[in-house]
This record gives C-alpha cells, sequence and structure tokens, in this order.
C-alpha cells in the first residue's frame, strides 16, 4: 500500500473515530452501567436503566486518546490484509473468508491499544461521584488511580480482559465485515444495475465526473457532494444492519468483558471468563447473559453507521479533492 494511502486511511479513520465517539459514548455508559453486577436493586433484579443518566460522558478522555490511534491501526491493517490475502489466494476464494481473516487481524492488533483505554473507560463509567468531585476532577484520572491502587500491580490490572475483550471483538468482527461488505456489495450493485462485484469507493470517487480532469470545477465538485451523500447513506445503512446483527449475537462475549474489565478497579479476586459465566447464568439466568442486548444492538448500529459510513465518506472526500489519486484500495 502506498504511503500516500496509508496517510489517507489514517486521516479517513480518525475522522470516523472521532465522530462516533462523541455522539455515541452516552449510550455506551448506560449500556454499560446496564451490565455491571452492581446495577441491581436490593432484591437482585436489575435496576431501572433511569437510574444511569448521570455522567454520560465520564471516561471520555481515555478512549479519545486511545481510540484515534487504534482506528488507524485497524483499517491501515484491514486494507493492507484485504490486499494481501486477494493477491495471494487463488480468485475462487470467497470474499466473506477473505474479509473476515482480514477483520479479525486487525482487531487482534488494534485491542493492544484499546485494552487499557476499555478498563479505565469502563471503570470511569460507573463511578458514582458527587457534583464536586465531577466539576474538579477527570473521571479518567479518578478511574486510572482506582485501578492503579488495586491489589496486583498497575500494568497487570489496566491489561485485565485483552482476552476477553478479544474474544469479544473477534467474533464480531468476523460477523460484521463480511455480512457489511456483502450487504454494501449487494445494494451498490442494485443501485448500479451490476452482478459484477463492486467497489463502492471507487464507484463513487472514482465517477466519471470526479476523473474528468477536463471538466469544469463546479461539475467536479457536484459530482464530490453527490458520491459523498450516496457513499454515506449506503455504507451507513450496510453498516447498520451488519453491526446490530454482530452486537446482538455477541452479547453474551460483551457482558462477561465488562464484568472482567470492571474487576480491574476493585480488590475482588479475579475470575476466569466460565467463572463469570457461570455464575451470571445462575444468579440472573439466560435474561442475565443477554443484559443489554437491545442497547447494545441499537448503540452499534448507529455507531456502525456513523463509523464506517464517515469513515468511507472521508475517503471519497480525499480522493476527491486529490484528483490524481485513483486507487485508495
Amino acid at each position: 500500500m502506498r504511503d500516500n494511502t496509508q496517510a489517507e486511511i489514517l486521516a479517513a479513520g480518525a475522522v470516523a473515530a472521532f465522530t462516533v465517539d462523541l455522539l455515541i459514548y452516552p449510550l455506551d455508559t448506560i449500556k454499560t452501567r446496564y451490565q455491571s453486577q452492581g446495577f441491581t436493586d436490593q432484591s437482585g433484579r436489575p435496576g431501572s436503566i433511569s437510574n444511569g443518566f448521570r455522567g454520560l460522558y465520564q471516561g471520555i478522555g481515555s478512549v479519545i486518546f486511545a481510540t484515534l490511534p487504534a482506528a488507524a491501526i485497524f483499517f491501515i491493517s484491514y486494507e493492507s490484509a484485504k490486499l494481501a490475502l486477494k493477491s495471494s489466494l487463488p480468485n475462487a476464494a470467497p470474499q466473506p473468508v477473505i474479509h473476515a481473516v482480514a477483520s479479525a487481524g486487525a482487531e487482534l492488533a488494534s485491542c493492544t491499544v484499546l485494552t487499557p483505554a476499555e478498563v479505565i473507560k469502563q471503570n470511569a463509567q460507573v463511578l458514582q461521584r458527587s457534583d464536586s468531585s465531577r466539576n474538579n476532577r477527570s473521571s479518567s484520572i479518578e478511574a486510572l488511580r482506582m485501578v492503579w491502587q488495586s491489589e496486583g500491580g498497575a500494568a497487570r490490572r489496566l491489561w485485565t480482559g485483552y482476552t476477553a475483550l478479544v474474544a469479544r471483538n473477534l467474533p464480531f468482527t468476523a460477523l460484521q465485515f463480511p455480512l457489511f461488505e456483502g450487504f454494501r456489495g449487494y445494494i451498490w450493485n442494485r443501485r448500479r444495475g451490476s452482478a459484477k462485484p463492486s467497489q463502492p469507493w471507487k464507484d463513487c470517487a472514482g465517477s466519471d465526473e470526479l476523473q474528468n480532469t477536463t471538466q469544469s470545477k463546479e461539475t467536479r465538485q457536484n459530482g464530490l457532494k453527490s458520491a459523498l451523500v450516496e457513499t454515506g447513506m449506503v455504507t451507513g445503512a450496510s453498516a447498520a444492519m451488519s453491526g446490530s446483527l454482530a452486537a446482538l449475537i455477541t452479547t453474551p462475549l460483551d457482558v462477561i468483558k465488562t464484568r472482567i474489565m470492571l474487576s480491574a478497579g476493585s480488590s475482588s479476586t479475579r475470575e476466569s471468563v466460565r467463572e463469570i459465566a457461570g455464575r451470571i447464568i445462575r444468579e440472573e439466568g439466560v435474561r442475565g447473559i443477554f443484559r443489554g442486548a437491545v442497547l447494545r444492538g441499537t448503540w452499534t448500529a448507529l455507531g456502525s453507521g456513523l463509523y464506517l459510513g464517515s469513515y468511507e465518506m472521508a475517503k471519497v472526500w480525499l480522493k476527491g479533492t486529490s484528483p490524481e489519486r485513483h486507487n485508495l484500495s
């Protein structure tokens, strides 16, 4: 992959990550609080969601700090892996397999950066804070201090849940990205009236209006605007459908991951994934292991639509403002 292409993917991934972090973060906070073990009343039943609507941006600092490099790592790894697999595997290799393998490898790389931020974020999201502490202290710093002082050492606690994060994200991305590429290709082919598999960013940003340098600047700008809108709609819808389906299926893994990461800020004995899953099922039943599924499916649909939609729109815009470049991937 060329250096200028990598720079464009870095910029596009950063724009996408920052957009989603700001807009979708409150829903993620509510979901985390709802899944936490402490979110129960005295009888042990799940508490009311309305109890968790204060301080919805607690912990966002750690996420912004880590998500931008993690997103860049993911998208560069994903795009590079797709190219490498397509060139090294036989032409008959199924596209969903290529997308699943590429996204899995990219997720492994990005999780090395995301895990400490996720631990701090989720512990910050469930902090019970007074009005004075909310105004004077960063929730991320409070959560970091709490993790730092926990038994077992800061480094160990900050990496608590890496395995659980990978165990959740790998199935999620392995489901989401083949579904996403399939939905997107199907929609583009229907819109273009073509039976041939398409590459949407090339179809949009590489249209005649954008590539024809002899046309007027106004025509090219209109073509770019049209391409941006079309790319956003198609990509956003495809990402929302694929993301919500993958999120609903992998909710049990998300619940376990949340419980493991929240334990990093406490003095409780660390439990294995099997022990945590068994305890949730014994104490809360099947509903407990799927706690927050609707919330997670909703915010993932919104987040994926905005994330991948803005990412692809950023790629189209970057390409459209640099007419000499005609191949992003």
